[in-house]
C-alpha cells in the first residue's frame, strides 16, 4: 500500500476479530469504540508491530509512510465477510434518503449526495 487507506470497515457477524502485523513501512491504525463514546483508538506502528481490531468495531489502515507499506492480516474466521461502511451507507440500492443521512450525521442535507460514492 503506497500513501493508500484501507477504507472504514467492520468486519460482519459480529464476533470476528483482526490481528494485523507489519512487515514494512509505517500505518497509522485504529477503530472506533462502540456507542455512547464512540471514541477513536488510533496508533502509528512500525515493522514488526502489532494491532487487535476488536470483535465488530469499524476500524482502518493508512500508509503514513514515505513509500510502500506492507502488512498481513489474520482473522478469527475463514469467511469473516467485510462492510465498507461509506459504501454502504452512500452506495446503497435504492439510496438512503437525504434527509434521513442528514438527520444522521448532523449535517445540512443539501450535503449528503455532493459526490458520487466511491467503490472499491
Amino acid at each position: 500500500m503506497h500513501h493508500g487507506v484501507s477504507m472504514l470497515h467492520t468486519l460482519t457477524l459480529e464476533q470476528r476479530t483482526e490481528i494485523l502485523t507489519v512487515l514494512e513501512g509505517t500505518l497509522q491504525v485504529g477503530f472506533v469504540t462502540s456507542n455512547p463514546e464512540n471514541r477513536l483508538i488510533s496508533k502509528v506502528l512500525e515493522k514488526g508491530d502489532m494491532f487487535v481490531f476488536p470483535v465488530g468495531l469499524p476500524h482502518f489502515q493508512h500508509n503514513v509512510g514515505t513509500g510502500n507499506a506492507v502488512a498481513i492480516a489474520a482473522l478469527s474466521s475463514q469467511n469473516p465477510g467485510a462492510i465498507t461502511l461509506a459504501n454502504a451507507v452512500f452506495g446503497s440500492k435504492p439510496d438512503i434518503s437525504a434527509d434521513v443521512l442528514a438527520k444522521a450525521f448532523q449535517v445540512d442535507k443539501n450535503i449528503v449526495y455532493i459526490q458520487l460514492p466511491v467503490k472499491v
